[in-house]
């Protein structure tokens, strides 16, 4: 049964990274199951099978899943230690560095909402002369969750948001706006917000300063160890990683060398080399000059006859050509121009384009991705390497991007030859070797006791992360409720305004009035009536009226009240004799009517008291 829900969550996983391109299969089983279940009991759902088909029927559940999934708890100056260190020693050493006019490049990868982002920008311009800031600093915080970035981009918080953020800081970098505060737009424009998974998208290069905090801890060790290969290609030479506290790179140490473990930062290590490979894109900016004139149409069905598909797209993500072997493969069409790249399904398949193209109009640099598979129904897999290239003018400014697809089906299939031919040579190779595995035996297992303390520890550590993702998911539900409260302290707030309200309106009328429940028992006593008979509000509450002793004959009254219970239209009237609070004999008015609720039922009567005589002196 297990397995059968472990294969039923897996399909789940599938559907979600085929349909909306968001891949959670490097997650960690154990939280991402639990958040999971959490969205499909609040709809009350009782399996994975159903609630696929759930999100087959209605595509914008995919919304309220992923923001349940994505935990996105951040703060400004979250762990203040640390934030202190890497005011005090790193950034210093950063800024001096990197002196004259080099830029200084920093990316803050799962950013969420942005605070984090701009907490780097604060202490960075407060390093900083402010024009130095201005012009040489370049921070990209990226994230996968397109609903956070656009909270982000719009760096408004509310006061308890701020509560983290020193005074003086809250001062010079904020303005308030309401009940809102804002974060200061010269600071703001350093800030390039974009969408980048870390798990399957290129990283951003030449990093100086890489925060990604509380992010590895929800990934499995695979997964893990393929983001670490993407950051440690990121940092430039001597770049500083900055990770959450439950994030401890004790396996990694060969990429990556502590500055102060306590606070979870580290340096590239000298001599390290990255796995992956750069990409230089070639001068875009190189002029050809001829004497040829009227090539425009030449050059427009040359590119729409081109064997290999391609694409052109503006810098305002405008689909802006199309040429004819991509209409063909993607199934495009002339009408597809036009429209924005996101809502084209070759946006995300055969892999997501979006966050190539908005680094190749960042970084003005192209970039090129491998083993991309492409299958259709009833058609064999189709491998593309894909190259991104900005276009831009003699200026160095943004025209477009060109997405080209190249077909490497053949030299996939070539170096799989290879590859067998390398295996039998292998095996070959390997009976050769026999005689040395004997003297390796006793290596091997020398190596084996130390793989088993390597594993206790990464058990230890993975203990750790799983202590620290349920830590923050309780961070989140705590803010539900503290959200909650305040709706609800609200909410009093009004009822407590409405009942003093009600309370002075029925102590203001100067006639006594007496509202009864349909067991004639007092529900209201207003001060006309205390002033009448000498009884406090207190005293009647909840008494029967007909036991009470005030000088007003009830059971005259008794036949008004009956008939006011019966017809809701009813309205009677009775001078009667009395006996006021001072024993004076005095004559009142007595009206009856209906007590009626909002939806019109009788619940009880309403008298209203007053007296024909002039009040006592």
């Amino acid at each position: 049964m297990s397995e059968q829900l472990d294969e039923s969550f897996e399909t789940l996983l599938r559907y979600m990274r085929d349909a909306r391109g968001f891949d959670f299969t490097g997650y960690k089983r154990t939280s991402l199951t639990r958040r999971v279940r959490h969205r499909i009991e609040q709809l009350g759902v009782t399996s994975f099978e159903d609630y696929l088909d759930v999100l087959q029927a209605s595509p914008e559940e995919f919304a309220a899943l992923f923001n349940t999934i994505l935990i996105n708890v951040t703060a400004f100056f979250r762990d203040p230690a640390a934030w202190e260190f890497l005011r005090a020693e790193v950034i210093p050493n950063l800024v001096s560095a990197r002196g004259g006019d080099q830029t200084i490049r920093v990316w803050s990868a799962g950013c969420a909402s942005g605070q984090e982002a701009y907490t780097l920008a604060m202490l960075l311009a407060d390093a900083m002369d402010p024009d130095a800031f201005r012009q040489r600093v370049k921070i990209y915080a990226t994230d996968i969750d397109e609903d956070a970035l656009t909270e982000a981009r719009g760096a408004s918080y509310d006061e308890r948001a701020v509560e983290s953020v020193p005074p003086d800081f809250l001062e010079r970098y904020f303005e308030h706006v309401g009940n809102r505060y804002v974060f200061n737009k010269d600071l703001r424009r350093a800030v390039i917000f974009g969408r980048n998974d870390l798990v399957k998208d290129a990283p951003i290069s030449r990093v100086d300063l890489l925060v990604c905090r509380n992010t590895l801890m929800y990934l499995n060790a695979e997964t893990q160890r393929n983001v670490l290969r993407r950051l440690h290609f990121a940092l430039a030479p001597a770049g500083v990683l900055f990770l959450g506290h439950a994030e401890m790179l004790l396996s990694h140490s060969d990429k990556f060398a502590p500055v102060d473990l306590a606070n979870r930062i580290f340096v590239r290590a000298a001599g390290s080399r990255s796995e992956l490979t750069r990409v230089e894109a070639p001068d875009p900016r190189t002029e050809r000059q001829g004497s040829l004139t009227g090539l425009a149409p030449i050059r427009d069905l040359a590119f729409a006859a081109s064997p290999v598909p391609q694409i052109v797209v503006t810098g305002q993500d405008t689909v802006a050509m199309i040429n004819h072997q991509a209409e063909v493969t993607f199934g495009l069409s002339a009408r597809d121009i036009g429209r924005l790249l996101r809502d084209l399904e070759i946006s995300y398949r055969p892999v997501e384009l979006r966050a190539y193209v908005e680094q190749a109009k960042v970084e003005r640099r192209a970039a090129k991705i491998a083993d991309v598979s492409w299958e259709r129904p009833g058609a064999e897999t189709t491998w593309f390497e894909i190259h991104v290239n900005p276009l831009v003018d003699s200026e160095n400014g943004l025209v477009g991007v060109s997405v080209v697809f190249f077909d490497v089906t053949a030299n996939r299939i070539l170096v799989e030859k290879v590859v067998q031919t390398n295996g039998q040579l292998e095996s070959a190779y390997e009976e050769l070797q026999s005689t040395n595995e004997e003297l390796e035996t006793t290596n091997e297992e020398l190596q084996s006791t130390v793989e088993e303390l390597e594993t206790t520890n990464e058990e230890l550590q993975s203990t750790n992360e799983e202590l620290e993702t349920m830590n923050e998911e309780l961070q989140s539900t705590n803010d539900e409720l503290h959200t909650i409260n305040e709706t609800l302290r609200e909410r009093t707030g009004e009822l407590d305004d409405a009942k003093t309200f009600l309370g002075s309106l029925v102590n203001s009328i100067n006639v006594g009035m007496i509202v009864l429940d349909r067991e004639m028992r007092v529900v209201s006593w207003n001060g006309g009536s205390e002033e009448l008979w000498g009884m406090r509000a207190e005293e009647t509450t909840g008494v029967p009226f007909t036991n009470l002793d005030i000088g007003l004959p009830i059971e005259v009254l008794k036949p008004l009240i009956g008939n006011a219970f019966v017809d809701p239209q009813a309205t009677g009237q009775a001078l009667v004799q009395a006996v006021n609070r001072r024993g004076r004999r005095i004559e009142v008015r007595v009206t009856c009517s209906s007590f009626r609720s909002v939806d019109g039922v009788v619940s009880g009567a309403l008298l209203m008291v007053e007296s024909e005589e002039p009040p006592d002196r």
